[in-house]
């Protein structure tokens, strides 16, 4: 029964064997941060702090992330059909795509397009169950999820292994809450964002509303290099020949709003270029182009090793949150609960004496100190009924008690939703205050349910096995002392035999 209640439903378990299979040939060492994310939700099981329908290994994205944010018309579509080699996504001067569109690899030629139930029902993408929370700030539009997103498959080999993300044009004025929320959504589990503007259209003025929501609320994220701000089409100013100006015109833009450090790009595509007559500028134009798209992609290729060590971070810091967040604020909580308790308790029994006194008093119980009401003394002369009514007394201060702890709960329920960082935490918050101040457990217990030594004990061995994680990737995309000869010797019998045989060949 233990296991029972402290294992994640059949839903959730079949989940996370789908994802190790889908990990076992792309990257082993993930394979065992799935096993480490298991004993983390047995921790958060037994404070109450996560239901078992419930666990940390899906509330984050496996694969990689690019996310690709912007005005209308900036090129998005453009720059990604050029990145794949596929005419994959629709492109034009106008919005020609009001959906969030998830770009993953196929192993076929043919290109398909799911509907946003296919992302909001598998954990592996970054949009699992994004319905509820679609649901929770814009009601009756979580059943409406194929409005907002679609799933598409391509064959491109730069695809493998990793998630685009295509965002319709971002206009704030026009914006609904819902998009807003998947815009946020997907910033602050992307692993790169590529947030583009139209070199046709760089004046502040135009770009107010989405510098104010791209930029001015990213510059102060711990996470803010994972922005690269890109002014797209500057082939269009080379009539002008002045893609200085124009450039410097949106950096100063973007500086108005806090942002004056970060990378930034000016390129255009090749395809769909302004042609350039004159040889020696469009050379000029072309190499500048060329090495900030080859300066892309390689950031792109790069996400491949930075999402493993994002995962691994991830995991210390769902970890590390129960000592250093979740445990002090639940501590807090049942100190509040056991004080407002105390009080509520002192107020109603102190009440009822009170009340007990007056009566007493008015109806002349007392003869000097001593008590002599005339039921009293029949009372006394009946053990039985003494036992009968001392035990109802009894029953009734032990009912109103827990009724008062109860009604304790409220105001200390609210105090966790401030205290929360997001509706979800806070929902988790109240379900581990909620075990904590169940019936069997004493008002006066000082640490959560759930929190003991078995449990502190635990989430020092996760904390250390992310020091060992991090040290097998460098092992892995890293090499400081040059050492091939020593990883090649610890390859199995049969490759060591093929090596030999190669180099034998090779002599």
């Amino acid at each position: 029964m233990s296991f029972q209640l402290f294992a994640p439903d059949p839903v959730i378990e079949q989940r996370l064997k789908s994802l190790e299979r889908h990990l076992k040939d792309e990257n082993p060492i993930l394979i065992e941060v799935v096993a480490s994310f298991r004993k983390l939700d047995k921790v958060a099981y037994r404070l109450g702090y996560l239901k078992r329908d419930q666990s940390y290994a899906t509330m984050i994205p496996w694969w990689p992330l690019i996310s690709i944010l912007g005005t209308f018309s900036a090129g998005k579509s453009t720059f990604i059909n050029h990145y794949l080699g596929h005419k994959l996504q629709t492109s034009g001067n106008q919005a020609v795509d009001d959906k969030f569109t998830v770009i993953c690899h196929s192993k076929g030629e043919q290109v398909h397009v799911l509907p946003g139930l296919s992302l909001d029902a598998d954990p592996r993408f970054p949009f699992y169950q994004i319905s509820e929370d679609i649901e929770r700030v814009s009601g009756g539009e979580g059943r409406r999820v194929d409005a907002y997103l679609q799933l598409k498959t391509c064959p491109s080999d730069r695809l493998k292994g990793k998630i685009i993300i295509d965002s319709p044009g971002f206009d704030a004025d026009e914006q609904r809450t819902s998009t807003l929320k998947i815009t946020e959504h997907i910033i602050n589990l992307s692993d790169l964002v590529l947030v583009f503007f139209d070199a046709r259209h760089p004046e502040p003025g135009a770009m107010h509303d989405t510098l104010e929501h791209l930029v001015a609320n990213t510059i102060h994220r711990t996470d803010s290099n994972k922005f690269l701000y890109i002014l797209n089409q500057i082939d269009t100013t080379a009539r002008e020949d002045n893609p200085e100006e124009v450039f410097g015109a949106w950096q100063r833009a973007i500086a108005q709003k806090g942002l004056t450090a970060g990378r930034f790009y000016t390129i255009y595509s090749p395809e769909v270029s302004v042609p350039i007559e004159d040889d020696a500028l469009r050379e000029r134009f072309e190499s500048k182009r060329d090495a900030d798209l080859s300066d892309l992609h390689e950031r792109i290729q790069q996400v491949e090793v930075e999402r493993s060590y994002r995962i691994v971070g991830a995991l210390e810091k769902s970890a590390a949150e129960f000592n250093e967040r979740i445990v002090p604020i639940l501590t807090s909580a049942l100190e509040r609960w056991r004080r407002n308790t105390l009080i509520l308790d002192g107020l109603f029994f102190g009440s009822l004496l009170a009340l007990f006194l007056l009566l007493s008093i008015q109806f002349d119980w007392w003869n000097g100190l001593t008590f002599s009401a005339p039921w009293y003394e029949s009372l006394t002369n009946s053990p039985l009924l003494k036992t009968v009514v001392g035990l109802a007394g009894a029953g009734l201060g032990v009912y109103f008690h827990f009724w008062l702890r109860k009604l304790a709960r409220k105001p200390v329920i609210k105090w966790l939703k401030k205290k929360a960082n997001s509706t979800d935490e806070a929902a988790r918050l109240e379900g581990a205050f909620m075990r904590s101040s169940a019936v069997w457990r004493s008002l006066f217990s000082q640490t959560p349910a759930g929190w003991g030594r078995r449990a502190k004990k635990d989430i020092s061995m996760l904390i250390n096995d992310t020091d060992r994680f991090v040290q097998q990737l460098n092992d892995r995309f890293a090499s400081p002392s040059g050492a091939l000869e020593r990883v090649t010797l610890q390859k199995a019998p049969a490759d060591l035999h093929e090596i030999n045989q190669t180099v034998s060949q090779e002599r």
